[in-house]
């Protein structure tokens, strides 16, 4: 059996990086709003779904589902939200238990924003790692790809709160420093990961 870590954190938090960084010791790296992008994406296998669901309006131009306005959809109606992550939720668990099965690394870092949330993700996986970072850090963050602070603020609102996020936690990375110091966290959990994937 694969050993699976379910990595988590909110919005922010450095998630990526600390993926990125697994990947680059050797771990499988399997992420699921990356999956969410491709099943939402030109030609992607969950849009003629939505489409029945939210209207042409929901596909953008490019034949994409337009994700601006179907974030700002879901963030004002709580059951427009619920509906989506109905269509697309068992589809990423479909694709994520493939890409898990034929994963070659010596374990999978399972890249999941919504783990704690969805209590389905955290009886699939053998440890849940958070990566966590002070709110006004997370924020700073994002404000760098462009969003707005309040939207920002109102989704982290939507997120597990952060001590739900580290009581569910079996391994935490505290990313509110360097990449540096992130770096060594991660080469640390690494060799421990490949202790419990081999026993």
């Amino acid at each position: 059996m694969t050993f699976v870590v379910g990595l988590t954190g909110g919005i922010g938090s450095g998630k990526s990086a600390a993926a990125a960084e697994f990947g680059r010791l050797g771990a499988s790296v399997i992420d699921a709003d990356a999956i969410a992008h491709e099943l939402t994406g030109r030609e992607g296998p969950a849009l003629p779904e939505i489409a029945k669901t939210f209207g042409e309006q929901a596909i953008a131009a490019d034949g994409a589902m337009d994700r601006a306005s179907m974030r700002e959809r879901v963030f004002a109606d709580p059951s427009a939200r619920r509906t989506l992550e109905g269509i697309l939720h068992p589809m990423i668990r479909e694709e994520s238990a493939r890409r898990i099965a034929a994963s070659a690394g010596p374990y999978v870092v399972h890249v999941v924003p919504l783990l704690v949330e969805s209590g389905d993700y955290v009886r699939r996986v053998d440890r849940v790692l958070v990566v966590d970072a002070p709110e006004d850090v997370q924020v700073a963050r994002v404000k760098e790809r462009g969003l707005a602070e309040e939207q920002i603020r109102s989704i982290i609102r939507s997120q597990a709160a952060r001590r739900e996020r580290l009581a569910a936690a079996d391994d935490v990375i505290d990313n509110g420093g360097s990449l540096e110091a992130l770096r060594n966290q991660v080469a640390a959990l690494h060799e421990k990961y490949l202790q419990f994937s081999s026993a």
